[in-house]
């Protein structure tokens, strides 16, 4: 494939516009950071960086339908301790630019090695992942596990089949119609929306976001992600941390964490009151303080420590 100079946007004015909301959105980017165009056979991938370049190296990556700035409200803390590099999925709505189609797993694995093999070259790196990104993570850690010193998935898109509700609310924002992706957004981040005026009013913004790329950028697939199987679970020997909100909708998330407590006992996990989907934004200081707590401990990682669902 060989991309249009517009490529993934529908037009160089849609890529203007979609620019030029990122370039609006990233002022409340709240530390120093620059911006980098990481070159690879996959593409142009776009990175946002902070934190000084002596400290360790802590890769992030969003939710579907997201890009880097979506760790807004967490990045303060985590640069403060890290060197950060916030990245755009490729095939998503951010920055990055494919260079050929993403049809399979594996070539967002062949991508993000690329990236990391870049970014932090011959030392090891911790990870997160949100959601779509966790999911990610997730698959990485089983491929490359001496590329990580830790992983953290927040609420993992491949922990346990879709919940039925999101499958059916999910389809209905494909209609064109803001009214359903706001249902769906309410629904989604509902902690969010019942932190009153200000809550919703964050929640908008995401909506409104999502209308401007839905304009903006020609039609981008997700390739879904398979459930991460149980031998993969049990195997896994990166030390990983998993947090999930108690009012999670993607799935049950008492019985993704009765599964991690059947099958891989060295990950540790807990239930984050009083937050959904939303857990990183809705829960900003707890949720990242857990991480860096985590990422800091210097232990092996195997203890289970599962948080109150009250």
């Amino acid at each position: 494939m060989k991309p249009s100079d517009s490529h993934p946007f529908r037009s160089a004015h849609a890529r203007v516009e979609y620019q030029t909301l990122c370039l609006e959105r990233a002022k409340a980017w709240p530390v120093a950071s620059e911006t980098r165009l990481v070159e690879t056979p996959s593409g142009q991938t776009y990175v946002r960086v902070s934190g000084l370049p002596t400290d360790p190296p802590l890769v992030l990556l969003h939710g579907a339908r997201g890009n880097s700035l979506m760790w807004i409200p967490n990045i303060a803390l985590l640069s403060a301790q890290y060197r950060t590099y916030a990245l755009d999925t490729i095939g998503d709505i951010g920055l990055s630019v494919s260079q050929r189609k993403l049809s399979r797993l594996d070539d967002y694995m062949s991508w993000l090695d690329e990236v990391l093999s870049v970014l932090v070259s011959g030392d090891a790196l911790s990870l997160v992942g949100m959601s779509y990104g966790g999911g990610l993570a997730s698959e990485y850690a089983l491929r490359f596990p001496n590329r990580l010193n830790k992983l953290v998935l927040l609420a993992p898109a491949n922990m346990l089949p879709p919940s039925f509700a999101l499958i059916f609310r999910g389809l209905l924002t494909l209609i064109p119609s803001t009214d359903f992706r706001k249902r769906f957004y309410y629904w989604l981040l509902r902690d969010m929306v019942e932190r009153g005026e200000n809550g919703r009013a964050r929640v908008d913004e995401a909506v409104a976001d999502w209308e401007v790329a839905e304009r903006c950028f020609r039609s981008l697939a997700t390739i879904p992600l398979p459930v991460i199987g149980d031998k993969a679970l049990q195997s896994l020997r990166v030390p990983t941390l998993f947090l999930v909100g108690e009012n999670e909708k993607i799935y049950s998330p008492q019985k993704a964490i009765q599964r991690l407590n059947r099958l891989a006992s060295q990950i540790q996990t807990e239930i984050i009151p009083r937050a959904g989907h939303d857990l990183w934004i809705v829960q900003a200081e707890v949720v990242t303080k857990k991480i860096l707590n985590f990422l800091g401990d210097s232990g092996t990682g195997n203890s289970i420590a599962v948080g109150r669902t009250a």
